[in-house]
This record gives structure tokens, C-alpha cells and sequence, in this order.
């Protein structure tokens, strides 16, 4: 899932600052009162329209990304498609059928696109703009990494997600952060604007705009990742009822295992020892990470 937030949360932030860049465009060559203050220049601001402006802008950038999440994850990750009636090998086609296998587990009526991405990471994510056009995909180093078992625990995991309608969830918070940074950002940059000369205002409002919308967007993804946190524990134990219990624990033991390997030889910083960003960092960075710690996970899951 982390792989899958971190590509909603980037592709996000690119569509709103599309969008502020589009409406200042508007509002300078139609004339209209895009700065949504009230008065005389430096009166007030008109909160009412400004919080209408904020909650369109903030849902209308979240289903954009998500409507571009399937599209965004394929270029990004040069995830190459499996064709189930195509000329596959023998390690695609059962990638292919572990992942419909346990899509109709999942009671899901369409069956998600199954993807291999060239990595040495051992990762996987699912995504999409619903259960309908949904993704799965793994790297090539998981699959070359984990056992047959492992494999199949991590892609229950992530049809679990798809399952749980996870991604559309994630978008309606993501809604709701938008319409707050939006909101606040604008009102911040008025402030600024105004201890600026009266013919560089609207340079700095505008600069300001941009600078303030990606500082708590930034923020803003605290809250999404904290819920991101919350929502793996369900997807593991999605994935227990879809691969079994068992599956499921031997996969996280085995990133587990992975990651501890890998810290021996002091290869923290390598992009192929976040795992699925999947183990949860210490100290302040713990907050800004999408899952949280495997020990916990497994705990949790042999708890049930």
C-alpha cells in the first residue's frame, strides 16, 4: 500500500498546484475576483465563497488522481501488464492466477489488471480508481526473494486492499485535507500579500499560494498516512481470510527477515530495504510512514 499512497499522495499534489496555476490564469484574463477578498485591497476576505472555492477544488483534485491513479502507477513504475490469454511464463501465469484466485476468494466480480514491475525492491501494491479497474502488482524482486507461500501472503494482502474499496476511501480523506489546505493556504497568502508592495501583491499571493498548498499538503499527508497505518491491520486480516493465516504471517515474517538481513549489512538507505514500505520507521519519521511496524503487524495478526 505504501508504494500505492505515495504515488496518490505525489500525483495529488501535482494536480492542485495544476489547478491554482489554471484558475489564476482564469481570474487574470476574465477579469474575475479569483482573490476572494472583499473591499478595498487589505478590507477582508470573503470566507463563505473561499470555503465553497476550497471543498470543489479539494474533491475535484482527489478523483482527478484518483482517476489517474491506474495510469500514473503503470508509467511511474513501467509495470508490465499480464495478458491472462496471452503467451505468459510459467512465474507470470501463476502471478496471474494467484491474483484472480483470490480476487473471486474476495467475492470481487471483475478481476483487477496483474502487473510485474522491473525492481529490486521487494514490493507490491494495488491500485485504481475502483474495484472495477483495479491494479495488483508486484516486483520482480519479491518474486525473486520470497518463497511460494510469501508471495501468495503479500498478494492477498493487496487484493485485500482493492477488496475493502481502500483506495476510494483513501480519496475522500484526501478530499476533505485538500479542502482545508486550499482553504488555509489562501488565507495565509492574502496575509503575506499584503506586506508586500501594492503592485507585487498578486506575484506574491500567487508564489505564496503554491508554496503554502505543498507545506500542508505535506502536513495534510500526516493524516493520510496515520489512517493508512489503521487500515493495513485490515488488510492483513483480509489477507488471512483470503490466503490463510498462516500465508499471511509467513509473508510478513519473511519481510521481516528481509529487512533484518538487510540491516546487517548496513543497507538502510537502499530503496530495496523499505519493503513494500511496509516497515515503520522510528522516531519522527514514524509518523510520515504508510505502515506501521512489522512486529506489530505480526503481533496483531497471531493475536486474532
Amino acid at each position: 500500500m505504501g508504494k500505492r499512497l505515495l504515488l496518490l499522495i505525489v500525483t495529488n499534489i501535482l494536480v492542485m498546484t495544476t489547478i491554482v496555476i489554471v484558475w489564476s490564469l482564469i481570474t487574470t484574463y476574465t477579469g474575475i475576483n479569483g482573490s476572494f477578498q472583499t473591499g478595498a485591497p487589505g478590507i477582508g476576505i470573503d470566507f463563505i465563497a473561499l470555503g465553497v472555492f476550497s471543498l470543489l477544488v479539494g474533491f475535484s483534485g482527489a478523483f482527478i488522481s484518483l482517476a489517474m491513479s491506474r495510469f500514473v502507477a503503470k508509467m511511474m513504475m513501467k509495470v508490465k501488464i499480464l495478458d491472462p490469454d496471452g503467451n505468459l511464463t510459467h512465474e507470470e501465469r501463476t502471478v496471474v492466477e494467484k491474483v484472480h484466485r483470490l480476487s473471486r476468494a474476495a467475492g470481487l466480480a471483475h478481476m483487477p489488471q496483474v502487473g510485474i514491475y522491473p525492481s529490486a525492491e521487494v514490493n507490491a501494491f494495488a491500485t485504481g480508481p475502483s474495484k472495477k479497474r483495479s491494479l495488483v502488482a508486484v516486483s520482480q524482486g519479491l518474486l525473486n526473494t520470497m518463497d511460494d507461500d510469501a508471495v501468495e501472503g503479500v498478494i492477498a494482502h493487496e487484493v485485500a486492499h482493492v477488496a475493502n474499496g481502500d483506495m476510494v476511501t483513501m480519496t475522500l480523506l484526501q478530499g476533505v485535507i485538500n479542502t482545508f489546505v486550499v482553504f488555509f493556504s489562501r488565507i495565509v497568502a492574502i496575509i503575506v500579500s499584503r506586506f508586500a508592495r501594492e503592485e507585487l501583491q498578486w506575484i506574491v499571493q500567487f508564489a505564496a499560494i503554491i508554496i503554502f498548498q505543498i507545506l500542508f499538503s505535506i502536513l495534510g499527508s500526516l493524516v493520510v498516512s496515520a489512517y493508512s497505518r489503521h487500515r493495513e491491520f485490515h488488510a492483513d486480516r483480509g489477507g488471512a481470510d483470503l490466503a490463510g493465516r498462516d500465508k499471511m504471517a509467513h509473508a510478513l515474517r519473511s519481510l521481516k527477515a528481509y529487512v533484518d538481513r538487510a540491516n546487517v549489512h548496513d543497507r538502510t538507505n537502499d530503496s530495496a530495504v523499505q519493503t513494500m514500505k511496509i516497515n515503520g520507521k522510528g522516531g519522527v519519521m514514524r509518523l510520515f510512514s504508510t505502515h506501521p511496524d512489522l512486529d506489530e503487524r505480526i503481533a496483531r495478526l497471531e493475536e486474532r
